[in-house]
């Protein structure tokens, strides 16, 4: 069977990115102060955030202009290649046709340095010499890692402790290109010690993990902090997956029906979906899925309201679908996707039907992630595993319907150093947990009305 791989030249890689809030029926609200819980101003941010990124935040600009170096460093990698998966096709015996944008090509093997790049680059502009970040999975770790390396930025990264014990190699990778890695809770910020006081066992979790980072940011002098996911200009950035999507599949003469990306704080769904979401909103009939775990089920069992990003409270309020910012969900192997809440755009364009979700239980993932790799022969990351597991369904719907279908997915990163979740799984070592809804309603009821 002849392989079908759909793939673009460097020029005609794009040049910028696209932003959703110029087309979006509704904004997302603003942004609350946590003192004053007035809308907060470029001056709240700027402790923390370089200007270029602050005005991407707020921007409603269609397009934004992708500076030449960071296109330069792009180019090492992008354009990412679009495949056929003929050979899934065939196993699960659909009509339905599915191609996936394979985004585990760049140098850490995700998605995530669509974003680091620029942020790095825009904080070198600005004269910063030191990043503090965050990492679940350490596919955000790594991608700010190598891109302080790039740019010559310290970096320091706070490690969800549940991932730090399970994923050594993400640390390794870190260290290799210079970051300094600690496990979260710490005991290196009030916010750490605050969590290990209250529990010396604690997990950690990307919102304490945020807290820890942000903490570090804002109390010392030249370092700015950095985020991998939620925030508008994290989003802007990983829209060159759809829009080189959109080319690659124009190639084929084929359009998605269906979209699906996993979900943790939204930044794959939205490099994927957006570019195809501004079509939806034109009237084109394009449905947009996102896939999240049951034991986080952010979309699917949260709240819209107001919350704050992080367990100490140090972030604004964020309109977000949440499970409450102290939530912290079990270790699944998952990492990336074990956030309390998703990026407010995701959630208004969820809110306004303009994007589906489902929840999956992990050894279904599994199930679906060694399906693909047997097939396919990419071992897929256990977050990019949940979209599999979605589309799997959706074309054996196809196949029960009797419909031919066009299904796109965005594989955004390989699992080559995620191997123990699939040891796990195979030695019949991982089990599905179901958050209770009288634990989340107990986590929201803890949250300021407004």
């Amino acid at each position: 069977m002849k392989e079908t791989k759909i793939t673009l030249s460097e020029k005609e890689m794009p040049t910028r990115w696209y932003n959703i809030m110029a087309d979006m029926p509704n904004l997302p609200k603003p942004p609350l102060h946590p003192g004053t819980k007035q809308p907060v101003g470029p001056e709240d941010l700027s402790a923390i955030f370089p200007m270029a990124l602050i005005e991407q935040e707020v921007s409603q600009e269609r397009w934004i202009d992708i500076p030449e170096e960071v296109l330069e460093i792009y180019s090492l990698w992008r354009p990412s290649p679009l495949y056929r998966a003929h050979r899934l096709e065939k196993a699960l015996g659909t009509p339905a046709k599915i191609y996936y944008k394979y985004e585990g090509v760049s140098p850490t093997g995700s998605h995530k340095p669509n974003t680091s790049i620029p942020q790095a680059y825009y904080n070198k502009q600005a004269g910063i010499k030191r990043i503090a970040t965050e990492t679940g999975a350490g596919q955000w770790g790594s991608s700010m890692a190598l891109a302080g390396n790039l740019f010559g930025l310290d970096v320091t990264v706070y490690m969800v402790k549940v991932s730090y014990d399970q994923k050594p190699y993400r640390r390794i990778t870190m260290e290799t290109w210079g970051a300094s890695v600690h496990a979260s809770p710490s005991e290196l910020t009030q916010a750490g010690k605050k969590a290990l006081e209250a529990d010396p066992n604690n997990p950690g979790s990307l919102g304490l993990a945020i807290s820890e980072a942000v903490e570090d940011a804002a109390t010392k002098d030249e370092t700015n902090y950095s985020l991998g996911s939620v925030l508008n200009h994290v989003c802007l950035h990983q829209t060159v997956i759809g829009l080189e999507a959109q080319k690659q599949m124009e190639m084929v003469g084929d359009y998605p029906d269906i979209i699906i990306g996993c979900c943790g704080g939204g930044s794959n769904l939205a490099g994927i979906g957006f570019p195809y979401i501004r079509d939806k909103i034109s009237g084109k009939d394009v449905r947009v899925i996102a896939v999240e775990p049951s034991s986080c089920p952010t979309l699917t069992k949260g709240e819209f309201r107001y919350d704050f990003g992080d367990v100490a409270g140090l972030t604004p309020f964020l309109m977000m679908y949440t499970l409450g910012h102290d939530f912290i969900p079990p270790g699944i192997h998952a990492g990336g996707l074990r956030y309390h809440a998703d990026a407010p755009l995701v959630c208004q364009l969820y809110h306004d039907g303009l994007i589906e979700a489902k929840a999956y239980h992990q050894t279904g993932v599994f199930e679906a992630a060694l399906q693909f790799a047997r097939t396919e022969a990419i071992i897929p990351a256990p977050e990019t595993a949940h979209a599999i597991r979605g589309v799997i369904d959706e074309a054996l719907l196809c196949k029960e319907e009797g419909k031919e279908k066009t299904i796109l997915f965005n594989l955004s990163g390989h699992g080559y150093l995620d191997l123990q979740a699939y040891a796990d799984y195979m030695d019949g070592k991982l089990s599905d947990y179901e958050y209770p809804e009288e634990k989340i309603k107990d986590a929201l009821s803890k949250l300021p009305t407004f």
